[in-house]
């Protein structure tokens, strides 16, 4: 039925392929691309046996859209899967807007270099206009909203799960718990143990970049920024337990509050435990989370992404860790006049996830998301020229698949709120 690109293949795409090649009746043929096709070329292996997909593997440097356009002009995808890095989104982009192919990734871009003096410019004044200073935003990938309009092309940026299921289950929310939504809050807690003293579930040079950035949320229609992690609150988790999470700025807060007019006010926390926070600000106060490159031994190196050549790799955590996680969204607002609340969530088990793809948890509440993001549009249920984020379709095909394909939904309707 469909041809699709996958651009990468770290923890979150090799889920994301494996989840596709469940689905073979709708992803007949796939690509796997990434700058090391040896890795392409083992996962390929592995999957042969057991999926009627046909997978073929390529190699492409994701920083170069003229690779990237002869890739996709010789393979001739109806869609490409970008879960390579958010670096490298406007590049995919642009080599698919070239090529006349629809587009999807996982985060919203952000830069490698933020010393770039050009990006920089144009960071600063977003800061000044905007009210909120982390490094990555949907400004540089909204600007392309006219031309995939004029060349009939659908883009659907952060189909993971936050950014992505959640904000289907705003939409979802909106669309039938409630006639008003006053507050999000935004929960995300991983209940995993992978024993390290230290170690990041996702890339360590997005991870640690993003959790060391000042927090921000929206409230009364603007952004209100505060110091990293100076806001902390205790929840009680189903299936986890009690744990302390700390507000967080998270790209989802800024199309959401685009996107559910009226909302008041739009919160993400994220659970941390006590020793990883202690391992990054140490690492913060040395320099290691800089992205500024230095001289050292008569090379230049980039601190952060030293720390990630030491740091475990997290596709290497999935057989170690145990636990859970829980992520989703608590909501108040009114229906039919009354005051409501309600909370919808999913809970993964992280050894269950390793079973079936052998993977941790974390790069399968990504992984199984793109899948379903991606079997939207081949499907004709999520198709329209330009450039869009999750809540902006129709939750409900979306999550019916989540519930069939491996990240069932959990609803309370009486929820303990974040205070």
């Amino acid at each position: 039925m469909s041809k699709v690109l996958v651009i990468g293949c770290g923890g979150v795409a090799s889920v994301a392929i494996q989840k596709c090649c469940q689905v073979s009746e709708v992803f007949t043929e796939l690509c796997i691309a990434s700058r090391t096709k040896s890795k392409c070329d083992a996962l390929a292996a592995k999957l042969a046996p057991i999926t009627k997909t046909k997978v073929t593997t390529a190699q492409v440097d994701a920083d170069k859209v003229e690779e990237l356009i002869a890739l996709i002009k010789s393979y001739q995808p109806d869609l490409v899967m970008n879960i390579a890095l958010p670096y490298q989104d406007l590049t995919i982009m642009d080599a698919c807007l070239a090529c006349g192919v629809n587009y999807m990734d996982t985060a919203n871009y952000e830069p490698e270099d933020t010393d770039d003096p050009e990006w920089r410019a144009i960071y600063e004044k977003r800061c000044k206009e905007e009210g909120f200073s982390a490094y990555f935003d949907y400004s540089w990938q909204w600007a392309y909203r006219k031309k995939f309009e004029e060349a009939g092309l659908t883009a659907l940026l952060g189909c993971g799960f936050d950014p992505g299921v959640t904000q289907a289950y705003c939409a979802y929310a909106a669309k039938h718990e409630f006639d008003t939504i006053d507050t999000v809050d935004i929960l995300d807690c991983n209940g995993g143990d992978h024993g390290y003293a230290f170690a990041t579930n996702f890339n360590p040079e997005i991870n640690l970049r993003e959790v060391s950035a000042p927090g921000s949320y929206w409230e009364n229609g603007h952004w209100v920024e505060i110091p990293a992690m100076s806001i902390k609150r205790e929840y009680n988790f189903d299936q986890v337990g009690e744990k302390d999470m700390y507000l967080l700025h998270h790209e989802e807060i800024e199309s959401l509050a685009k996107n559910l007019p009226g909302v008041r006010r739009i919160r993400f926390f994220m659970t941390f435990g006590q020793s990883y926070l202690d391992h990054m600000r140490c690492l913060e106060d040395v320099g290691m989370l800089s992205t500024t490159p230095i001289q050292y031994n008569g090379q230049e190196i980039v601190p952060i992404q030293f720390l990630k050549a030491l740091l475990p790799d997290p596709a290497s955590l999935g057989p170690r860790t145990k636990g859970k996680t829980n992520i989703g969204c608590i909501f108040t607002g009114t229906k039919d006049g009354k005051p409501k609340t309600y909370y919808i969530y999913n809970v993964c088990d992280h050894q269950e996830c390793y079973r079936e793809v052998g993977s941790q948890a974390i790069s399968y509440t990504t992984g199984v998301p793109a899948m379903c993001g991606a079997l939207m549009m081949l499907t004709g249920k999520w198709t329209k020229p330009g450039v869009y984020t999750v809540e902006e379709f129709d939750p409900d095909p979306f999550l019916d698949a989540l519930d069939r394909y491996g990240l069932p939904r959990s609803e309370n309707r009486a929820p303990a709120l974040v205070d």
